[in-house]
């Protein structure tokens, strides 16, 4: 099985709709399953400085590349810049330490990874109020003048912040990276984006079970995170189609036009989560999909257990 849908970001430069997502994966356990998700098929890699698993992901693509199975353009490589070294003097640096990581000469799509610049003290952490995205996004365009990536783009932007960057910007963004899932589908983004050109990625489109080990990561309690899986709809819909819940998720989103990254490092589930292709969602099942979001209560990645980040004046989430 192959991903047979694309999202064109510009006419020479497509992106597999189905990507591979390592947010929380590192060492030996993400090498093996990487390896596993090209054999599956999987010809779109997400990763970022912040997941500190660049240079696993290198020196697995290199395995593959000196072996003859695959070549760079037969992959689809998206990095990003660390949240908090948003400063225009260390872009380039930046980019250039996370493609001597990766081995690659160019990516295919760097992402600005979060609105604000994320700073730590003794007082906590919080967004650095002279905080700029403009300026860094100048920074991004010399560095598709440089050929170090083919495509710029950007990740937990809003409506506002997409639209004002896109009235202010020589290259124009040509994906967001978010949060969207069944439960939190995020329409008026998604309409206003595709209006204006701007690709979509779906980031926990499975709704991020792992999230709780995150904020363990930052010493904070568990939440009651929703089960979408567990929801009538989807699995009556799985039912019909003989398909897992998972797998109805995932279709979703491409039928809404709406690339995915969904994480696993179990070898079942990362085949599983790629074997989608072969049916296709009707319109009643899409009608149905739809009713079941939820709105902003949907949400599970939330910003605010992040330090002082909500006292920002451009936090928006």
């Amino acid at each position: 099985m192959v991903c047979d849908i694309f999202l064109a970001l510009q006419p020479e430069v497509v992106m597999p709709c189905l990507g591979y997502g390592t947010w929380q994966s590192q060492d030996e356990t993400l090498e093996q399953a990487l390896d596993r998700a090209l054999e599956v098929g999987y010809r779109h890699i997400d990763t970022a400085s912040r997941y500190k698993n660049e240079e696993v992901i290198g020196k697995v693509l290199k395995k593959w590349f000196d072996s003859g199975k695959l070549k760079r353009e037969d992959v689809f490589v998206t990095t990003k810049l660390l949240p908090n070294a948003m400063d225009p003097d260390k872009v380039e640096d930046g980019l250039k330490e996370s493609l001597q990581k990766l081995q690659l000469d160019y990516v295919d799509l760097y992402l600005l990874h979060f609105p604000l610049n994320i700073l730590v003290s003794e007082n906590g952490t919080y967004g650095d109020p002279n905080f700029d995205f403009l300026d860094i996004w100048k920074k991004l365009e010399e560095q598709v003048d440089a050929g170090r990536t083919k495509t710029i783009g950007v990740s937990n932007f809003s409506i506002k912040k997409v639209d004002r960057l896109l009235k202010n910007c020589r290259i124009k963004p040509v994906n967001n990276q978010v949060e969207m899932h069944l439960y939190f589908q995020q329409k008026e983004l998604v309409d206003f984006c595709t209006k204006n050109d701007v690709t979509i990625v779906a980031y926990a489109p499975l709704g991020s079970r792992g999230y709780n080990t995150f904020l363990a990561s930052l010493g904070k309690p568990p939440r009651d995170l929703p089960d979408m899986f567990e929801d009538p709809i989807v699995i009556a819909i799985a039912d019909k189609h003989s398909k897992k819940p998972s797998q109805i998720a995932l279709r979703f989103l491409l039928q809404n036009g709406v690339a995915a990254i969904p994480k696993s490092v179990n070898p079942e589930r990362i085949k599983e989560n790629f074997d989608i292709f072969d049916f296709q969602l009707d319109d009643d099942d899409m009608a149905k999909l739809r009713s079941i979001d939820k709105g902003s209560e949907g949400r599970i990645c939330d910003f605010r257990a992040s330090g002082r980040l909500y006292e920002h004046p451009d936090f928006e989430f």
